[in-house]
């Protein structure tokens, strides 16, 4: 009997049957079927997984292909889930508060003037020099350093599309010497596309292969097979009917196209297909597969003729993105739940040298931590709900704002709107003018107080002049922030 019930009654060791484009309810493991599973929620992997009989699964990833069914493990509270959601609680729990500049300076200021008022007082028996000195030093432009600088930063930030939630994030970042960066939907798109269309047959050129294996994949539901679709239509090809169509899940499929009977799947299927796979076809999977490619190799009765290489795509300002922090001084490592072949070939393409991959949630966590150890101040940049808890343990978490996950930007400091990681240079640069801003005025504010203080014991100044005196620090101040406003840091 198969009754639909909500996802907060299931009990573990129930049988459930999820199916294509469904999401995973629980943690589970495979009992019947076969099927291709999103998992970039949890790993952040660019690719679906082949999964069969015996693989565990997934709560929140998303099945692609075949209909499952699969025995409850972990449900509730014990899902993987909802472990890495107590991951980001915890994770900001553990995040210690930031003293800001200006508060470091304000404890002690206000006991010291009223110090100073005093012994004033009683040295010189002039009760209006007290008052004076009172007057001059009263912190106004120190209290007005930080919030001004920071709201004419945030300001300039709106107009070029970076969120910025508070103050503080701004002055951490200025901070920061380390930027940590998720690979996929981050340094990536996020999206499979068609990377190499490589033919072995002089006689068959390479649109000529696309459309043959789009058409063949034209009924697949194979996510791969959908996204040679894709691009095929996008490119516009017209794709020819195909028969007799077969699939074999996590294989290949096999289906005739104009006649030609066509193979097409992974070194397994064209084996098991009495196919043989010569040394040169070899040698390209092998150069692929370096590469973090997703490989199709396209066969008909006679001979492998064909490679099609599906990959996520680098977004084309991350080069110069890398180059511009680096010039700043500032180490980039990358952190992916990816394996290590992709994860170096994209950091190669990037200019990135630091890399870890295969990592889960908690493993980027561990990772930051460990930087962190160092005396390292760090920024984590990803989208995913995997990168969640990594957002809030970092000294700074910037999120991709269009493309992210809520819980990644709830979890964040910094949302970039537009998802263009080429501001990451720019939120460095005004970070460090902020803090830079900031420091200044609190130095400017410091030096009017000193000198209107002595001038006030030796009475050059009354409590008037005083007053002029140090309502022109604070307007000094002001217009130091509001430079910051329109200052051009690209």
């Amino acid at each position: 009997m198969e009754e639909i019930i909500s996802a907060d009654k299931i009990l573990q060791n129930d049988i459930l049957r999820v199916l294509p484009g469904e999401t995973i309810p629980v943690d589970g493991v495979i009992i019947h079927g076969e099927t291709s599973i999103d998992q970039s929620i949890m790993t952040g992997e660019s690719l679906p997984v082949d999964k069969g009989i015996g693989e565990d699964v997934f709560c929140g990833t998303i099945n692609r292909f075949g209909s499952i069914d699969m025995r409850a493990t972990k449900v509730g509270g014990d899902s993987s889930l909802q472990k890495l959601i107590r991951m980001v609680q915890d994770a900001e729990n553990k995040q210690a508060p930031m003293q800001r500049i200006a508060d470091k300076c304000a404890s002690w200021l206000v006991p010291v003037a009223m110090m100073a008022a005093i012994i004033t007082g009683f040295a010189t028996q002039d009760i209006v020099r007290a008052v004076t000195v009172l007057v001059v030093f009263c912190p106004c432009a120190l209290v007005l350093a930080t919030p001004t600088a920071i709201m004419a930063a945030i300001g300039q930030a709106t107009k070029h599309g970076v969120i910025i939630k508070s103050g503080e994030a701004l002055e951490k970042m200025g901070k920061v010497n380390t930027l940590a960066f998720d690979k996929t939907g981050t340094l990536t798109y996020g999206k499979l596309e068609v990377s190499d269309i490589i033919s072995f047959d002089k006689s068959i050129i390479e649109s000529e292969l696309l459309t043959l294996t789009a058409s063949a994949e034209a009924r697949s539901e194979h996510p791969l097979g959908k996204a040679i679709v894709a691009y095929a239509k996008e490119k516009g090809m017209a794709l020819k009917e195909s028969d007799s169509f077969q699939m074999q899940s996590g294989k290949g499929i096999c289906a005739e196209v104009s006649g030609r009977k066509l193979y097409l799947g992974n070194e397994k299927y064209i084996l098991q297909s009495g196919i043989t796979i010569p040394q040169n076809v070899n040698n390209e999977l092998e150069k692929l597969r370096i590469q973090g490619k997703a490989s199709i190799i396209v066969a008909d009765n006679n001979s492998c003729f064909g490679i099609l290489a599906l990959s996520d795509v680098l977004r084309p300002e991350a080069g110069e993105m890398v180059s511009k922090l680096s010039d700043m001084n500032t180490d980039t490592v990358l952190l992916t739940g990816d394996n290590q072949k992709t994860a170096a070939y994209f950091a190669a393409q990037a200019g990135i040298t630091k890399v870890k991959a295969d990592l889960l949630p908690e493993e980027k966590v561990r990772s930051i931590s460990e930087i962190q150890e160092q005396g390292n101040k760090v920024c984590m940049i990803g989208d995913g709900v995997n990168d969640a808890p990594a957002l809030k343990i970092a000294n700074v978490g910037v999120a991709m704002g269009n493309m992210g996950s809520d819980i990644a930007v709830e979890a964040a400091d910094i949302a970039l709107m537009s998802d263009d990681i080429s501001k990451i240079p720019y939120l460095k640069r005004l970070s460090n003018a902020t803090v830079a801003t900031i420091k200044l005025s609190i130095t400017l504010s410091m030096c009017i107080n000193f000198i209107a203080v002595t001038c006030s014991v030796l009475g050059i100044l009354n409590p008037t002049t005083g007053a002029l005196v140090h309502n022109a620090g604070s307007c000094f101040v002001v217009l130091i922030a509001a430079l910051l406003y329109d200052r051009k840091f690209d």
